[in-house]
């Protein structure tokens, strides 16, 4: 009953909901509304996330290998090979052309010319051309010299990891006996005429890069053929083969034989012939701040045998500012007509060869300050056997004009020297160099004729302006002992001197230049009975062709 009167409620609401729409305004177009929006979009898909995966981490330490030119001090335990008559003329600026010419003239008739010509590219191939004479006329009679030289040199790299290397030069030294005592003596030009020849050839090979099996080889062979005006004669041939092996980082093997013969023949029924060979095996380790080396030198001096050491260490900071060294090694010192008369231009020629056997004990130190000064200073002990020295003949006229060799058995030598340099790029450059010393227990010899104990110098290059460069050279030494015609033993002067040069650009090409020798004045011997030029000049000017672009 109450479900019937419910739907008949229901019935009668909806029939007047109905009639009173029907009475609205229908002349309005029918719209729908929207009460909210349908955005269809699709579901995100899934993306592959590339998450960057850190490097790791490199605990190796980085080999660096620098090849920096170490200042080791070199003592003059031989006669220095400085030429009283030979005029030291070089340039003091730095060419950026492959090519020049340099030609000049001065005073005492000296006239002056050097070239130079470069061929190749300079990388895979390259050849080069240096020519030079120079020749002065001295003050007393027959005090002229004369030096002519030409030398032909070139390289080649191969595909195959190989450097060809050879070079071929000729050489010849003219000077005159002028040292005899006294003055007005006369002699025949040709019977007092010194006049050396030299012809040198040198091949030798290297590989550029370490080979696969980490070995560094660089075998050379050098021919000289020696002779005088009087048709003495001598041939030397040197082969030389190093080779080293890295094992690591920290250690290198080294092996190296060396093979030096000559033969010097003074007239057909006489001939020298000497011989020495030796081999050096070694090992070095390094890791920055330490480097030891450790080997021997077995030597054969022609049938002689006799075993060197050969032990040197280093020990510093990691960046080389201070390094302490050490050191004792031996080797021995080839004599030959060549290398006496490179040393004293007046003697006669040598009838027997000794060869000079050294061996050296040292400690030092070396640094650098402020990457511009560099130091270094040593102490050693040194022995030498056999040490070819130089006295004045007297035994033909008593004038002194020749020079003898003879040996000292034993000299012991207490040395010292130091070096300070201060450079700033190539614009600055100054080294000065002290060396003493002391010699002692000499056998054979009473005094260490021609040897000097002490001796000083400085070398100046300084580039004033952007065209404008400066040089100068201050050296000085205590005299030498030398042997009186009575027996009895001298001492020479010292010597204190300075040369000076300028050179300077007028045109891109074209450069002046001038030198100053012996500013002081001053009239010193190097050798007994020679005294060297007084003061000098020479001038010129320079072409350079062949211009580099940069």
């Amino acid at each position: 009953m109450t479900i019937s009167r419910n739907l008949l409620l229901l019935t009668i609401a909806s029939i007047a909901f109905t009639a009173a729409n029907a009475q609205r305004d229908t002349s309005k177009p029918k719209s729908v509304d929207i009460t909210s929006s349908f955005r269809p979009s699709l579901k995100p898909a899934a993306k592959i996330k590339f998450n960057a995966t850190p490097p790791l981490v490199d605990t190796t330490r980085p080999t660096l290998k620098y090849d920096i030119p170490n200042p080791n001090l070199l003592f003059a335990y031989q006669p220095g090979s400085l030429k009283p008559l030979a005029l030291q003329v070089d340039s003091v600026g730095i060419f950026d052309n492959s090519s020049y010419i340099k030609a000049g003239f001065g005073s005492l008739k000296t006239p002056f010319i050097q070239a130079g010509i470069s061929f190749g590219d300079g990388n895979t191939a390259g050849a080069n051309i240096y020519a030079k004479h120079v020749s002065s006329q001295g003050k007393r009679d027959y005090q002229d010299f004369s030096n002519t030289e030409i030398k032909i040199s070139g390289f080649y790299k191969t595909a195959k990891n190989i450097e060809w290397n050879g070079s071929l030069a000729m050489k010849q030294d003219r000077t005159y006996k002028y040292g005899y005592q006294p003055e007005t003596l006369q002699f025949p030009r040709d019977s007092i005429r010194q006049r050396f020849s030299t012809i040198t050839a040198r091949a030798s090979a290297r590989n550029i890069n370490v080979t696969e099996y980490g070995i560094n080889y660089s075998p050379s062979v050098k021919i000289d053929v020696f002779s005088d005006q009087l048709s003495n004669s001598e041939t030397n041939a040197v082969l030389d083969i190093p080779v080293e092996k890295s094992i690591g980082e920290n250690i290198i093997v080294k092996l190296g034989v060396n093979f030096d013969l000559t033969r010097l023949s003074l007239d057909k029924n006489n001939t020298v012939n000497n011989s020495t060979w030796n081999i050096t095996p070694g090992v070095l380790y390094s890791n920055g701040s330490v480097k030891i080396q450790a080997g021997i030198r077995p030597s054969w001096d022609n049938s002689e045998f006799k075993m060197f050491p050969n032990i040197l260490a280093e020990a510093g900071t990691y960046d080389q500012r201070f390094t302490l060294q050490a050191g004792w090694t031996g080797y021995i010192r080839k004599t030959n007509y060549q290398y006496l008369a490179s040393q004293n231009p007046w003697m006669w020629a040598p009838a027997t060869l000794n060869n000079t056997w050294i061996e050296e004990r040292f400690a030092g130190f070396k640094g650098t300050i402020d990457n511009h000064f560099t130091y270094s200073a040593r102490v050693g002990f040194n022995r030498l056997n056999d040490q070819p020295l130089f006295i004045n003949d007297t035994s033909t006229g008593g004038d002194g004009k020749s020079f003898q060799v003879v040996n000292a058995r034993r000299i012991n030598v207490l040395t010292f020297g130091g070096e300070l340099g201060y450079t700033v790029e190539e614009k600055v450059s100054v080294i000065s160099r002290l060396s003493y010393n002391q010699f002692n227990g000499i056998q054979g010899q009473q005094k260490a004729w021609g040897l000097i104990p002490l001796e000083f110098t400085t070398a100046l290059r300084l580039q004033v302006l952007k065209d404008i460069w400066i040089k100068g050279d201050l050296f000085a030494w205590s005299g030498s002992r030398y042997l009186r015609q009575d027996g009895s033993d001298g001492k020479l002067g010292g010597a204190f001197d300075l040369n000076a040069g300028v050179e300077f650009k007028i045109k891109k090409n074209i450069s002046l230049w001038t030198q100053f020798n012996n500013v002081f004045n001053k009239e010193y011997m190097r050798w007994n009975q020679y005294p060297v030029y007084g003061f000098n000049f020479v001038g010129g000017v320079i072409f350079t062709f062949d211009q580099k672009t940069k």
